[in-house]
């Protein structure tokens, strides 16, 4: 099965021009033979914690919201990351996983928030994880990738690839970017998928280099810095020999 990690350029919050870029990207990935494609945080909305904050028009209601029928609708499994809404005043920074029939298979909610995340989101508390094709897949968002709890949890449900839905810029970034990820891969054997933006993100610019690297942290695939794209490749249905015991440690 081969996998997607998109790069988007998001217009600030603005859910349905988002809703039809991130469209256009799923596509593209169909067309390069992906069954499935996850994309960058805060897809439909850029990281625009402000406005997020201030207008709750921009938080989807629900799996089955109609705004993300461009993307449910493009004949390819995807992973969106929305601000999503609880039974709470706060929505939580959520992953929603729909297959390639826009059928919703399962949503994770963040449980690492990063900084001034904490001041308009909830925290997630349950792992994500799901199957598709005969592949087991785990979630994680952002700052959560920094930390153990959240890949050792897939690994030890027998996860084969990790889906990493995230905003990394410019400066520190890339350096965390190109860090963090091949590291999960290799402390915990599995196919690590890097979704992320490029260009204008809220106060950062998204430095781009969408990638998916294998379980001994080899680069696979990689899309450019500069532009909205896809990296594209393959993960066998195979179940590895072992999974490493070993972890990583804290975060930013």
């Amino acid at each position: 099965m081969k996998i997607a990690a998109a790069q988007l350029s998001c217009a600030p919050a603005d859910v349905a021009a988002n809703a039809y870029r991130a469209a256009a990207l799923a596509v593209r990935a169909r067309q390069e033979g992906a069954g499935l494609v996850v994309f960058p945080e805060l897809t439909l909305t850029g990281y625009e914690l402000a406005a997020l904050g201030a207008d709750p028009g921009l938080w989807l209601a629900d799996a089955e919201d109609p705004r993300l029928d461009p993307v449910r609708s493009t004949g390819i499994a995807t992973a969106v990351n929305v601000a999503l809404r609880t039974d709470g005043p706060r929505p939580v920074i959520a992953t929603l996983v729909h297959d390639a029939d826009g059928a919703h298979v399962t949503t994770y909610a963040k449980q690492h928030l990063f900084r001034h995340e904490q001041e308009v989101f909830a925290a997630g508390t349950v792992p994500g994880r799901f199957e598709l094709g005969g592949i087991r897949f785990s979630l994680g968002i952002c700052f959560d990738n920094h930390f153990a709890d959240v890949p050792a949890a897939g690994a030890a449900a027998g996860c084969r690839v990790h889906l990493a839905s995230s905003l990394y810029g410019t400066g520190d970034g890339v350096a965390e970017r190109a860090a963090v990820h091949p590291g999960i891969a290799r402390d915990f054997g599995m196919y690590v998928a890097l979704a992320n933006h490029v260009g204008p993100a809220g106060p950062w610019t998204g430095c781009g280099g969408a990638a998916v690297w294998a379980p001994d942290g080899t680069l696979l695939a990689e899309a450019d810095a500069h532009t909205p794209s896809v990296a594209v490749a393959e993960v066998p249905v195979e179940v590895p020999a072992e999974v490493p015991a070993g972890g990583r440690d804290g975060g930013h």
